[in-house]
């Protein structure tokens, strides 16, 4: 693919300096916001429908509906990275909060499988320490900014951790245009993207690296995208399945350097009841070591949905990466990758 010449002009290329703090992504959440979501959430329950058979229909927000249209409008379209507070987690049990929060994010986007599990609702909680095999959302350890699976993700606070867990974002336009700006010339190997580990994860019969190069910018109809799971790209190499030139590895230690700027990363810690939604094709996420506390009914513990977009226009390596329906579920199969078992 062609790398684009011009700067991205887009609400979604800002600076973390475009923010004095969380506050000026926040939507506070009123009674009247409540009492329709905690009616449609008695709505859901009494039809007892599973989350697969569920649509927004399903899960009716009467009366905030044109609110919760603007909010997703944000998402799709303006800044890419809104933050909902208030929602009434400390009154809920954890299932009632997860049905709750999945019946916001069908008025979002399509809900698809996490993991070989098929969990359209994951649970972000600490399992693997930290083990590197252990699939992020599923362990402790320190990340690198990166992108999901998805168009947008959403991520619910029920409990914080007793120390770390700063959840970071960084605008992948903003980085797109750094690079422009100073190493253009490391454009075209991004453009043209990296053969991806798929982690254990591929449908059966299926390599374990993308049989194609997964772009990790890309442009299609005047739509952009980012893909970035450094992770991914580096055991893929581990493994002796691909070779990186000197090029393309500079490339990948600028775009690391660059969105981890102070003046590009966006940091700030989710509290008990705040959720944020994101623009996955556009904004870059991450999470730094965290610390549970001792009592189990206090472990850091967040929701998280990953959401599709219908009709959004993608690349080929796009849509090979992200599927139609999320990873395919594989029955008896968990979240860890044991290592390479094909010699």
């Amino acid at each position: 693919m062609t790398p684009s010449r011009k700067p991205f002009e887009h609400a979604a290329a800002w600076y973390s300096r475009d923010f004095r703090s969380k506050d000026d992504i926040a939507v506070e959440l009123e009674g009247r916001h409540v009492d329709v979501l905690l009616r449609a959430l008695a709505h859901a329950k009494a039809q007892a429908r599973p989350l697969d058979g569920m649509t927004a229909r399903h899960f009716p927000l009467d009366g905030i509906g044109d609110e919760v249209a603007a909010w997703r409008r944000e998402v799709c379209e303006g800044r890419g990275l809104l933050l909902l507070r208030g929602l009434p987690v400390e009154r809920l049990s954890v299932d009632d909060a997860g049905l709750m929060y999945f019946g916001l994010g069908l008025h979002f986007g399509r809900p698809v499988s996490q993991s070989n599990m098929g969990d359209l609702l994951g649970h972000v909680v600490n399992v693997g320490g930290q083990d590197r095999r252990e699939r992020a959302y599923r362990n402790s350890r320190e990340l690198h900014l990166h992108t999901d699976r998805c168009d947008h993700v959403a991520m619910l606070c029920l409990k914080p951790a007793r120390a770390g867990g700063v959840s970071g974002y960084a605008s992948a336009l903003t980085v797109h245009n750094e690079i422009l700006a100073t190493r253009p010339d490391l454009l075209e190997a991004l453009y043209a993207g990296y053969y991806l580990h798929r982690f254990g994860e591929q449908p059966p019969g299926e390599p374990p690296v993308t049989p194609i190069r997964i772009p990790i910018f890309s442009v299609t109809d005047g739509v952009p995208c980012v893909i970035y799971i450094r992770g991914y790209i580096d055991l893929a190499e581990e493994e002796g399945r691909c070779a990186l030139t000197p090029l393309e590895r500079e490339a990948l230690t600028v775009f690391e350097a660059v969105s981890n700027r102070p003046d590009v990363r966006f940091n700030f810690t989710l509290e008990a009841g705040e959720a944020t939604f994101f623009n996955n094709c556009l904004v870059l996420h991450t999470r730094t070591a965290f610390e549970d506390h001792p009592e189990p009914q206090r472990r850091r513990h967040l929701l998280r949905l990953w959401l599709m977009e219908e009709g959004r226009p993608a690349a080929a390596g796009v849509r090979l990466h992200k599927g139609e329906g999320g990873i395919t579920p594989l029955p008896g199969k968990g979240t860890y990758y044991a290592g390479r078992t094909d010699g």
